[in-house]
């Protein structure tokens, strides 16, 4: 899907994503001292933003033009501080500055994923983290929510040689009961496969 279409997807909607921050996020920075913080398809911003909330110095980075302007849209609302940019996360060129860098619910091919992985740790700072979370590819047989394409989601083969190089603290599932939204036909009980990652440049 090209940047037009997550924009059509985008403007169909007030907010296509919730607008808090990922569930898994908050537990992973308690305790962090807030520090320069880089969210690579950031889509309208909820994890940038509940960072910056924090006194992280955040930089969200998307293609989607709407995306970007939502998140600073919400920015300015809630008197938050954040830089916004429109760009292609697989060419961005980012400054090696960033105490974090994150990776939400991204799902491209092997080549772009090697892309993608290698642009994030190009931005990490010594000591810094990259922490990541996808859709598991035994959703299409145990679990459910996420992409119908086996090719692009997540396994722990196919994530670990991406992270080369750097720390990996945790590689590891996550289960996540599906709550329906309005209008969604989800059968009762459904939970989704995650796969979560926490790496750090030594």
């Amino acid at each position: 899907m090209d940047r037009h279409a997550w924009d059509d997807r985008y403007t169909e909607v007030d907010f296509l994503w919730s607008q808090q921050p990922n569930e898994l996020l908050p537990p992973a920075v308690e305790g962090v001292p807030p520090g320069r913080a880089l969210d690579l398809a950031c889509g309208e911003g909820r994890n940038a933003l509940y960072l910056a909330s924090l006194g992280w110095d955040v930089v969200g980075v998307d293609f989607s033009e709407v995306a970007i302007e939502r998140a600073k849209e919400m920015a300015r609302e809630r008197g938050l501080e954040g830089e916004f940019v429109v760009d292609d996360v697989f060419v961005y060129e980012p400054e090696p500055t960033f105490n974090l860098v994150m990776l939400f619910f991204v799902h491209f091919t092997d080549t772009h994923m090697v892309e993608l992985f290698d642009v994030a740790r190009r931005a990490l700072a010594p000591g810094g983290r990259f922490i990541g979370l996808g859709h598991d590819l035994r959703n299409l047989t145990d679990g459910y929510s996420g992409p119908q394409v086996p090719e692009i989601l997540w396994t722990e083969d196919r994530i670990r040689p991406l992270l080369d190089g750097l720390v990996i603290d945790d590689l590891s599932e996550r289960l996540r009961p599906i709550v329906a939204r309005p209008g969604e036909d989800v059968p009762e009980g459904s939970t989704a496969i995650d796969l979560w990652f926490d790496a750090r440049r030594a």
